[in-house]
């Protein structure tokens, strides 16, 4: 099987690559929607998350708050990387268990990974091969406002808080 990590920036295009790989037949996994399914009440993703931020971050059902966390950490790198450490590797996890069980059930499928910071945390290391979804800044912006409903200056100052395309 082969091990594909699929990567770009903010609204550049990732899922509409990895829809469209996987409507030719390939697995396709979104870390984005397995880091929410690991936020659910009841995992320990969740009560360690909860115990590092507090229940600040929590509505009256006890669901995390994404956008309140994601306040919390935005402009503060310290608690992102206490954020990180604590999704991340149950991530990593569930990608490498749902991988293996690719390849036993598909194996000579490809199996792809969506993930937006594949570069940044060395993840990328895990693959075989590596897609990269690329477009302009202005493209980026355009589509993260009509997506995120974001206005122009937080598009960009998220825009400005990651690795550029051009690195990755």
């Amino acid at each position: 099987m082969l091990r594909v990590g699929l990567t770009g920036g903010l609204a550049s295009g990732k899922s509409f690559v990895g829809e469209a790989l996987a409507s030719l037949g390939c697995h396709l996994l979104k870390a984005d929607d397995l880091g929410h399914q690991l936020l659910q009440p009841g995992t320990q993703v969740y009560e360690r998350v909860v115990e590092a931020f507090g229940p600040g971050i929590l509505d009256s059902e006890g669901r995390i708050i994404r956008r309140a966390l994601a306040a919390l950490v935005f402009d503060n790198p310290e608690k992102l990387a206490l954020l990180n450490s604590l999704v991340h590797p149950a991530v990593i996890e569930e990608e490498e268990r749902w991988m293996q069980q690719i390849a036993a059930s598909d194996p000579h499928g490809i199996a792809i990974v969506e993930a937006a910071i594949l570069i940044e945390t060395g993840s990328y290391r895990r693959f075989e091969r590596i897609v990269l979804a690329v477009c302009s800044d202005e493209q980026q912006i355009a589509r993260a406002m009509k997506r995120d409903g974001l206005t122009r200056e937080e598009a960009l100052a998220r825009l400005q808080r990651q690795m550029p395309l051009a690195e990755k």
